[in-house]
C-alpha cells in the first residue's frame, strides 16, 4: 500500500517490491528508494519476518504438542493393554476421585473412565491411567480393558447412564464384580437388575454412618480406622478359599488358624452368599468360601501362605 499510494508506483510494482521485501528474497529495488521508502522497507522487513517466524513457531509448537499427546496416548494404551485383574472407575468427580484414591492405596491397578477431558487430565496428573470417553459405550469400556478387569465401580451423577454402563459392562465381562452408586432410591433395584453385585446409595450410607458414630462411636471409629484409615497395625481383609487349598474341607478348629498365624477369623461367607458370624470350631471350611479375617500384615501374609493362594481382596 505504501509503495502504491505514497510512492506512486504501479500496483504490480508495489506488490512485487512488497513480496521481495517481506520474503527477504532481496532481488533489488524496482525503482530507486528515497528516505521514506527505505524506512518503510526496514519496518516492513522486520514486521514481515517477525510475523512469519511467529506463525511458523505456532504451527511447529502445535504439531509438537499433537505428536507428544499422541505418543503419550499410545504409551498409556499399551500400559492399559498390559493390565489384568485391575479395577475400572467410571466417573472422576468428587466421589470417583476418592474411590480411586482408596483403591490405589490398596495397591490395585486401576483405570479411570470419564467423558470430560478436564477430569481425565486431572486423573492423569494424579497418577492414574485414564480413558476419555462415554462409559456407556462398549468401545470405551474395551479401551479400559473391561474384558480383563476384576472390578468395575460406576460413580456417575446420572442414574440412567449408570444403568446403561452396568448393562454394557455385564455383557462384556460376566465374571467381574460391579459396584454402582445410586443417586435415587428408585434406581437401586434397576441397577441390581442390570447386573450390579452391590449398589451404594451415598445418602442412605451416610445416614447410617452418622447414626453409628452417634450411638456407637467406639465401634464406628474402630471399623473406620481398620477398614479405611490404615493407621492401626491391624487390618480387616477377606481371603477366598480356593479349590485345592490345604484347608479346604477341614474344620475351623482343625485348621488352627489363630495358633498358626495369629490372625482371627471373624466371619465366613459361604459360596451361596450366606454369612456365618463368629464361626464355631466345627464349621467346615468349604472350597469357594471367603474368610473375613483381622490381623497384622505379617499375620495375614502367613494365613495367605497357608491358604495356598493369593488373597482375593475386593
Amino acid at each position: 500500500m505504501w509503495f502504491w499510494v505514497v510512492e506512486g508506483w504501479s500496483v504490480v510494482d508495489a506488490m512485487y517490491q512488497t513480496a521481495t521485501t517481506v520474503t527477504t528474497v532481496g532481488l533489488g529495488e524496482v525503482r530507486p528508494f528515497d528516505s521514506s521508502a527505505k524506512l518503510f522497507s526496514i519496518a516492513l522487513s522486520i514486521v514481515g519476518v517477525s510475523a512469519a517466524l511467529f506463525t511458523l513457531g505456532g504451527v511447529f509448537e502445535q504439531q509438537l504438542e499433537h505428536q507428544l499427546a499422541r505418543f503419550g496416548r499410545r504409551r498409556m494404551d499399551r500400559r492399559i493393554e498390559a493390565l489384568s485383574g485391575h479395577a475400572i472407575v467410571c466417573g472422576y468427580g468428587r466421589v470417583g476421585s476418592q474411590i480411586a484414591r482408596f483403591i490405589a492405596a490398596r495397591g490395585q491397578a486401576l483405570v479411570v473412565v470419564d467423558a470430560s477431558e478436564d477430569r481425565c487430565a486431572t486423573a492423569t496428573a494424579d497418577g492414574y491411567l485414564a480413558v476419555c470417553g462415554d462409559c456407556t459405550e462398549d468401545d470405551t469400556l474395551l479401551f479400559a480393558g473391561i474384558e480383563r478387569a476384576a472390578t468395575l465401580i460406576v460413580s456417575l451423577g446420572d442414574d440412567a447412564a449408570a444403568i446403561s454402563a452396568v448393562l454394557s459392562a455385564r455383557v462384556l465381562n460376566a465374571e467381574m464384580r460391579i459396584v454402582a452408586r445410586a443417586n435415587a432410591m428408585s434406581s437401586e433395584a434397576k441397577l441390581k437388575r442390570a447386573g450390579c453385585d452391590r449398589v451404594v446409595n451415598p445418602l442412605s450410607q451416610g445416614a447410617q454412618r452418622m447414626a453409628a458414630f452417634a450411638q456407637q462411636p467406639a465401634v464406628a471409629d474402630f471399623l473406620d480406622v481398620v477398614v479405611h484409615d490404615g493407621s492401626l497395625e491391624y487390618r480387616l481383609e477377606e481371603m477366598k478359599l480356593e479349590d485345592g487349598s490345604p484347608l479346604a474341607g477341614a474344620g475351623l478348629g482343625e485348621a488352627h488358624i489363630r495358633a498358626r498365624t495369629g490372625a482371627l477369623v471373624l466371619a465366613l461367607r459361604n459360596a451361596d452368599g450366606t454369612f456365618v458370624s463368629n464361626p464355631a470350631a466345627d464349621v467346615i471350611l468349604a472350597a469357594g468360601a471367603t474368610l473375613i479375617v483381622i490381623g497384622t500384615a505379617d499375620q495375614l501374609g502367613a494365613l495367605q501362605t497357608i491358604l495356598g493362594g493369593a488373597a482375593a481382596r475386593r
